[in-house]
């Protein structure tokens, strides 16, 4: 189980008027503690007016850098975002969890391959970290980038994105989307299906990708999915990761939650505890009313850090945006979102 640390700022970089970069300095000691694949993400928690908020943040330094870097856009209501954006400075403390994530790049040198992502907003993140391993360590292979945002000015890393264009003029391509400017060079508008179409069928018909990357707005990365998956692309060669989910919906079968209650058994860290719990309640509230030290972050099924694994017992998930339907056949549950749905359940925080 992920344990926090305590970090110092190095160094913070106004990448927008809405968004900062944040350095952390990592202990000597820390180094195989925070070392991560591209793509991974680590939880933040902090106090804010004798409130405990935990906030993911994507990694956007690269692997070999030796630089544990993240970026924070400001959102309207984002108490933990506009904080860091006015409040943080260099030198303070935050709390910081290993890093972790399912959406990651793997590289290998040994095989040439090219990868296409789609990223919109603050979903370039990850993205970026992607883009930069992909290119440093797989020294054949070929990067296409389409980017969506209102205007350049919103645009986070467009300096960084363009030094990397001309440092790797031959291996790198970038298309801006912008749907509140026209810009030359870019396209008008938003990412939508003809985006989609025209970079994969005519800008870069004659390059075979072998894996896409999509981060973003959850009707984003369902439209481009959906494109893909028309033209005849593998959904396994597709990865994503929501930086913004729809709604919550309630579960569509209501008779599937009694009102009655369930004897439940979490384990964490090797500890088990056993209590009664309401079947009105996730798996994830229950145990916090508990007292009990589960991992969480989001509270909102866009992220993998509560995930579980249901040794005995049934539950059902409000929604799921990360879990494929073989690991949920598996057990794997996003506690945040499962309910149970049997009198008892026993739920592993360790098995994962």
């Amino acid at each position: 189980m992920s344990s926090f640390h305590k970090l110092s700022i190095q160094e913070i970089h106004r990448e927008t008027s809405k968004s900062i970069s944040i350095t952390f300095n990592v202990p000597e000691n820390l180094n195989a503690t925070f070392s991560f694949q591209a793509g991974q993400y680590i939880t933040l928690k902090t106090i804010i007016e004798g409130h405990e908020l935990r906030r993911d943040y994507s990694i956007c330094s690269s692997p070999k850098s030796g630089t544990l870097k993240i970026a924070i856009k400001e959102v309207t209501d984002g108490t933990f975002s506009a904080y860091a954006n006015t409040q943080l400075k260099v030198g303070d403390v935050l709390e910081v969890a290993p890093p972790k994530g399912r959406f990651v790049f793997t590289p290998n040198d040994s095989k040439t391959k090219n990868i296409a992502a789609f990223a919109a907003g603050s979903g370039i993140t990850p993205v970026l970290s992607i883009i930069k391993c992909a290119l440093e360590e797989e020294v054949h292979s070929k990067v296409i980038l389409v980017y969506g945002n209102k205007t350049t000015g919103d645009t986070m890393f467009l300096n960084e994105l363009l030094d990397l264009q001309h440092q790797y003029k031959d291996r790198f391509s970038i298309q801006f989307v912008f749907s509140q400017a026209d810009e030359d060079n870019s396209i008008f508008g938003r990412i939508e299906k003809s985006t989609v179409n025209y970079v994969m069928k005519n800008k870069h018909k004659h390059v075979e990708v072998d894996a896409f990357y999509l981060c973003g707005p959850e009707a984003m990365i369902h439209m481009v999915k959906d494109v893909l998956t028309g033209n005849g692309i593998d959904e396994n060669r597709i990865h994503f990761e929501l930086f913004k989910a729809a709604k919550s919906v309630e579960i569509e079968d209501e008779t599937a939650i009694e009102s009655g209650k369930t004897e439940i058994t979490v384990i964490v860290d090797d500890e088990e505890t056993t209590f009664e719990m309401s079947q009105k309640q996730t798996i994830l509230e229950a145990a916090l009313d508990e007292d009990i030290d589960a991992p969480y972050s989001c509270q909102g099924g866009i992220c993998s850090s509560c995930l579980a694994r249901i040794k005995e017992g049934e539950a059902t998930m409000r929604q799921n945006n990360i879990l494929t339907e073989s690991e949920v056949a598996e057990g794997l549950i996003l506690t945040c979102q499962a309910q149970p749905t049997t009198p008892k359940i026993v739920i592993d925080y360790d098995d994962v």
